[in-house]
């Protein structure tokens, strides 16, 4: 099994990727080879002397800028590391990228580079939510912001077989996000996705407010990329006002300090509960290959176990099984 990981990507490479290479290569038990792609030199230094037959460099010279056009990195930036990591996916010397770079250059370069799969009409991008009790995946949450409801049904069936293979969830529920629970609360687009979702999936369970996302009984939300983008921001930016808040209480006066050494552990595992890098990155569903975008602050810790999610990727034949949960439901999305 061979994962070539973007050295160059995130704001702390190379030192969070190749660290983590090397956290994912103690802690694996199969048959693992990572290769790193970027500045060779740079990955030399931050190895610090590591040596192991499953890990090796494969050097780029360009490195991809919040500047550059997501749309023409393949032909602007062909020596950068994502770039030459997808062409080692497409070419079969690799079983699945991962990066923490430019999400829209990823994006853009999966889908030119490896295609969609069959009858995929617009890949997504899925986030994993922890909540009360395990957790749930919202889709999409920035790929695509004009979307139909036939889009809608594909983001329900991909972001399914994603959590039922490498989550574990069999027969995950499916909900619509939506500012009402009746049938016919929302837009017209949203109104005509619930009507096509209940006659398609069997797991349905209707409409789910925002306010009870973190309760209901759903597995799978499913929304368009302009509004999960919004809720998934707003809840990266209010855990975080939120953490602040309660540090500041803690600090202000002694008895609250004392207080906080005794709930401390309880503390620590909610916070781990809540941590996105316990899970790592998220795949792109639908293109023809596994490419797993991961946060652009991600540490050491968050690319090794996005290295552990790809391999569970390609164990359980993430993408063969989401081409055949597609074909189960080819009428009602072929084009009318």
């Amino acid at each position: 099994m061979n994962i070539a990981l973007d050295a160059m990507g995130g704001d702390h490479a190379p030192h969070a990727p190749v660290k983590g290479a090397i956290k994912a290569l103690k802690n694996s038990h199969d048959n693992l080879n990572i290769v790193l792609i970027g500045d060779e030199y740079n990955i030399k230094q931050e190895l610090s002397g590591f040596n192991s037959k499953k890990l090796s460099i494969l050097h780029a010279s360009e490195i991809i800028t919040i500047g550059d056009s997501a749309s023409k990195i393949v032909k602007t930036k062909p020596d950068s590391s994502m770039v030459k990591g997808i062409g080692l996916l497409k070419d079969k010397k690799a079983d699945a990228f991962i990066s923490a770079g430019n999400t829209g250059a990823q994006m853009a370069t999966s889908l030119l580079t490896l295609g969609r799969i069959a009858h995929v009409k617009r890949p997504a991008l899925s986030a994993f939510i922890p909540a009360l009790s395990g957790g749930k995946i919202l889709c999409d949450v920035g790929a695509n912001p004009d979307v139909s409801p036939k889009n809608m049904l594909q983001f329900a069936i991909m972001s399914s077989v994603y959590l039922d293979h490498v989550e574990g969830i069999k027969n995950p529920k499916i909900g619509l996000m939506n500012i009402g629970e009746e049938p016919t609360k929302g837009s017209e687009l949203y109104q005509k996705t619930y009507l096509l979702l209940k006659k398609e999936l069997p797991n349905f369970i209707g409409n789910i407010e925002s306010r009870n996302i973190l309760i209901c009984d759903a597995d799978v939300l499913v929304c368009d990329g302009f509004v999960g983008n919004t809720l998934i921001k707003f809840a990266e930016g209010w855990v975080q006002s939120f953490a602040e808040m309660i540090k500041k209480k803690i600090l202000s006066k002694a008895r609250y300090k004392i207080g906080a050494q005794m709930i401390q552990p309880a503390l620590e595992e909610i916070r781990n509960k809540y941590d996105y890098e316990e899970h790592g990155g998220s795949p792109l569903l639908g293109v023809n290959g596994i490419s797993i975008v991961c946060h652009g602050s991600s540490s050491s810790k968050a690319f090794m176990n996005s290295i552990l999610l790809a391999q569970k990727s390609i164990n359980e034949n993430l993408i063969d099984d989401i081409s055949k949960g597609i074909n189960e439901h080819l009428e009602p999305l072929s084009e009318s």
